[in-house]
């Protein structure tokens, strides 16, 4: 498992809109008025980057509440 969601060690996510294959890049994700750095694949060529539905469903939802209880 890696930070990018349950992604195979020999597993490559390519890019639907540019066909080259996506690069782990740290990236600023921001909600309500805060930011924080996460590592998500991003295509090097026109920059789509790739939010697991996991991560958008789990890990994104608890910093969310955690943002929105302060």
């Amino acid at each position: 498992m890696t930070e990018y969601g349950h992604q195979a060690a020999d597993e490559v996510w390519e890019c639907a809109r540019c066909g080259v294959p996506l690069e782990p890049r740290e990236i600023s994700v921001s909600y309500l008025d805060s930011a924080f750095p996460v590592e998500l694949l991003r295509c090097p060529k026109c920059g789509q980057t790739l939010v697991s539905e996991e991560l958008a469903l789990g890990k994104m939802i608890e910093v969310e509440k955690q943002l929105e209880d302060k």
